[in-house]
């Protein structure tokens, strides 16, 4: 954990981007009866049925230094679909910084390894030197900044149903384009000291001589 809050803690570095990874699982859903269109005074009005049109999910990269934000959406979450979209962002968005220091979680998919099955070893291997991970712990998702990027992207696109692999591509684009315009921030409080403070009694279970 402390790994994870001490690059959020660090100055920026020249050369040196830092970014948080995740991805989200979507289910593509159509609607079975029209909805009612918006009125005066009336929302929006759906029936609660539903088609299920399949599933897709959204690959998200947030830059803490520059407030940009970089989405793929895909049809699955796979190995190779991880390499991928790793190659497209440092070739497309970093290719003139030295490294890249990654905040994500401990899934199996997001690993070194993943970029030597779907790629030759030698881009692997570009890959590797400018990628560093920094994972959070197991149960502490809620460490990762991408986190928060994509509650918002929730609340205002992800509420209402989408029935196709497009639509949902065009929703989020807008919605990245949205808040990169901004150069939107995320204001990040949770320091090591609060950590400490607030996690005592678990730092002394995993050694009695930790004192804050």
């Amino acid at each position: 954990m402390e790994d994870v809050l001490d690059l959020y803690e660090r100055a920026p570095r020249e050369a040196v981007a830092r970014i948080c990874f995740d991805e989200k699982p979507c289910q593509l859903l159509g609607e079975v009866t029209p909805p009612l269109p918006i009125k005066p005074g009336k929302p929006l009005r759906e029936d609660y049925e539903y088609k299920r049109q399949g599933t897709a999910v959204i690959l998200l990269a947030y830059d803490i230094d520059t407030g940009q934000r970089y989405t793929q959406v895909r049809e699955r979450r796979t190995k190779k679909d991880y390499a991928q979209f790793m190659q497209w962002l440092t070739s497309t968005h970093y290719q003139h910084v030295e490294g890249i220091e990654v905040v994500q979680d401990n899934l199996n998919t997001h690993a070194y390894g993943s970029f030597y099955e779907h790629m030759p070893a030698h881009k692997a291997r570009e890959l590797c030197q400018k990628l560093d991970f920094h994972f959070t712990p197991k149960h502490a998702s809620w460490l990762n900044m991408a986190e928060i990027e994509f509650s918002d992207l929730d609340r205002n696109c992800l509420q209402r149903r989408i029935d196709s692999l497009e639509k949902l591509q065009s929703q989020v684009a807008a919605w990245q384009q949205e808040r990169n315009s901004k150069a939107v921030k995320i204001h990040w409080s949770f320091t090591v000291n609060t950590a400490r403070e607030t996690m005592a009694r678990k730092y002394k279970e995993v050694n009695e001589s930790n004192k804050f």
